[in-house]
Formats: structure tokens, C-alpha cells, sequence
């Protein structure tokens, strides 16, 4: 069960929009720096602030940091200290660790250490950053007047090894379904490669690695998930 607990290392000006939007929503939010100017500017927003270096993993461990839900490192200016503290904690087993990269560069590299969850300031705000952390099913949205979205969401538990027409997305939550992206392992169960599925049918069955692309307003794409997870 989310606890909703986060941590966020790096509170510069990015960093500091995420820590504040996930407090706003009511999580529980730890604030990391090692400049201590940038701690007391948002200890009063925040349920714990603490100047400390996030390379440092004695220090990590000494907050506990591996019984938060989620740790987002949002350092801008030092990319060495941001892989340092990625590596860190993937060592602690984190369960979702989300590192922030300027460029095709940096993503290649935080890949290639084994990151799974990356954000890019240009092109993710502070809000979606912080809807993706409060809800670990939604895995990227677009935002749109009037409180609508297009939401993709991992599968819920209770839509897999179900046909899209019995799940009735239309008519029990009102939502529409543009696609779903699939995950296909070769013959040789190497490589993995994504797929859309086009148009979904009425008898296309919901598999385990599917995402879901959805088109609604917030609040029936969250109950959607509520009911199904």
C-alpha cells in the first residue's frame, strides 16, 4: 500500500516545484540539499527539510531513505553528483527512483546505469512529475481544458486476461480508449520491443505489459484505476 512518501534530492528551482506540488496533494515530503540556504526556504513547506550531501550514502541511510515510496534526485548543475546519488540508490533498493537529465546525452548515460524513471524539465512539468509519483499506474499524461486528459496507464491488476468488452471502459467509466502499447519479447526472449495495438476491438484480451491510452476527465481516469487496481 502507497504510503505516499517522497524524497526529493536537489531543491533548486525545479526541485522545489515538485517537493511543493506533491505537499500540496497532501503526501509526505522529505526535502534534500547541501546548500543550506535552499533548505530553509523550504522547511516550512515541507514535512522535513535536511542539509546534507545525497552523495554521501551513509548519509541517505541515516534518513532512511530506502522506506520512501519514491526518491526524485533534481539536481540541474552537476550531472556527477546526480549519477553518484542515482547509483546510490539503486544500491539501497529504492522502489521508484525518478533522476532528472538535461539531453539525449544524460538520459543515454542514467539508462545505462539502470534508471528507469527519467524526467527532462523542458518537456515535464513540476505537476505532471508529481501526478506520476502520487500515482504509480500512470505513467505519463497530457493535460487538456476542462479537466480532461490522455492518460497512459499500466493495466490495472483486475483488467488482466479480460477483453476490452467486458471491461466496458465506455460505459462503466466513461472514458475512451485511442490505443494500447504492448510490449513484445523476441523468439529468443533477449529483446523486448513496443507495439501499438492500432484500434483496440471488443475482443482484444488486456495482457500484463499493456498501457493503456485513455481519454477523460481526471477524475474517471483515477476512479478507473481505483476500482481495477
Amino acid at each position: 500500500m502507497t504510503r505516499n512518501r517522497y524524497a526529493v534530492v536537489g531543491v533548486g528551482k525545479y526541485g522545489t516545484r515538485i517537493a511543493l506540488e506533491l505537499a500540496e496533494r497532501g503526501a509526505e515530503v522529505v526535502a534534500m540539499d547541501c546548500a543550506n540556504e535552499r533548505i530553509e526556504a523550504i522547511a516550512d513547506d515541507v514535512a522535513l527539510a535536511i542539509t546534507l550531501d545525497g552523495t554521501d550514502i551513509k548519509a541517505l541511510k541515516r534518513q532512511h531513505i530506502e522506506d520512501m515510496d519514491a526518491v526524485v534526485v533534481a539536481i540541474g548543475e552537476d550531472f556527477e553528483s546526480t549519477v553518484l546519488i542515482a547509483l546510490h540508490l539503486l544500491d539501497l533498493k529504492i522502489e521508484r527512483v525518478i533522476v532528472r537529465a538535461s539531453g539525449e546525452h544524460q538520459m543515454r548515460i542514467l539508462k545505462g546505469i539502470g534508471v528507469q524513471e527519467i524526467m527532462t524539465p523542458e518537456s515535464e512539468f513540476a505537476s505532471i512529475v508529481a501526478e506520476r509519483l502520487m500515482n504509480p499506474s500512470l505513467r505519463g499524461f497530457l493535460e487538456l481544458p476542462d479537466d480532461y486528459e490522455i492518460a497512459e496507464i499500466k493495466a490495472p491488476a483486475k483488467c488482466m486476461d479480460r477483453a476490452l468488452g467486458d471491461i466496458d471502459l465506455g460505459t462503466r467509466y466513461n472514458l475512451q480508449l485511442i490505443t494500447i502499447r504492448r510490449t513484445y519479447t523476441s523468439k529468443d526472449g533477449q529483446s523486448k520491443e513496443d507495439h501499438l495495438i492500432g484500434i483496440p476491438k471488443a475482443d482484444t484480451v488486456v495482457e500484463a505489459s499493456d498501457m493503456l491510452v485513455v481519454f477523460g476527465t481526471e477524475h474517471n481516469v483515477n476512479r478507473f484505476l481505483e476500482v481495477n487496481s
